[in-house]
């Protein structure tokens, strides 16, 4: 058997182990020889599938303790998408954008129906230092923040968490940087507004529309990135 299968064996044992149960959220795994004689696989092979496991935040290896499950949050275990949808080229970002759309909007819609006069505060709080600060990376700061903030209030940690991968991997395409980005910035900011008004008048429907609008118009902006098509030159 090669090492890259045996890792692949060791691998879809614990994960096995994991969906069905029988090793359950903070328990500790058996010790490594139990798991190595079960699974038919080496010591390093094991070991190579409980750093995978790891790195997804699935498995917690505790120094001086032993292995365990992690307590399986989905809010965690989504949020290790990171690691994969950072290397999204942007073509790829922008098919995930259409998917962006629809949370954001059902988050927003939530929010809407949920929100306290704190998160109001929060939210104009939010938007009017936006509105003031010079530093393109603090604004895009508090542009995660404002989202953010929508997405808590909307009750889903998980939904939360997935669109805070979304949000991370645009925001390494400074829109602002763009030669319109003094232009690009005010209607950024006057859509917050809109967003941040219709979630603070508890009206989900209109709330949903902003934030729909708007991430369309991010997605826009960002495919100013994608290089030019070139035109196919037809041969004499």
């Amino acid at each position: 058997m090669s090492a890259v299968s045996a890792v692949d064996k060791a691998l879809h044992g614990l994960r096995h182990m994991i969906a069905t149960g029988r090793l359950g959220p903070g328990e500790r795994i058996p010790p490594e020889g139990d798991l190595c004689d079960e699974l038919g696989v080496s010591r390093g092979s094991l070991r190579e599938a409980v750093r995978m496991l790891a790195a997804l935040g699935v498995i917690e290896p505790r120094h001086g303790s032993g292995t365990y499950v992690s307590p399986l949050r989905p809010e965690d275990v989504i949020g290790s998408l990171a690691l994969t949808v950072e290397l999204l080229p942007l073509s790829g970002l922008l098919e995930v954008y259409e998917i962006r759309r629809v949370l954001e909007a059902h988050v927003a819609a939530q929010a809407a129906a949920r929100c306290t006069p704190e998160t109001v505060r929060t939210l104009f709080s939010l938007i009017e230092e936006m509105e003031t600060t010079d530093d393109p990376t603090r604004a895009s700061e508090l542009d995660h923040s404002f989202h953010a903030e929508i997405a808590r209030v909307g009750g889903n940690p998980a939904l939360a968490s997935l669109l805070a991968v979304f949000r991370a991997r645009s925001r390494k395409y400074q829109v602002f940087t763009l030669p319109d980005g003094p232009q690009l910035r005010s209607k950024s900011d006057e859509d917050h507004r809109v967003l941040a008004t219709a979630i603070a008048d508890r009206d989900p429907v209109a709330a949903a529309g902003a934030a729909q609008a708007h991430v369309a118009q991010t997605e826009r902006w960002l495919r100013a990135f994608m290089p030019p098509v070139e035109e196919a030159v037809n041969p004499d």
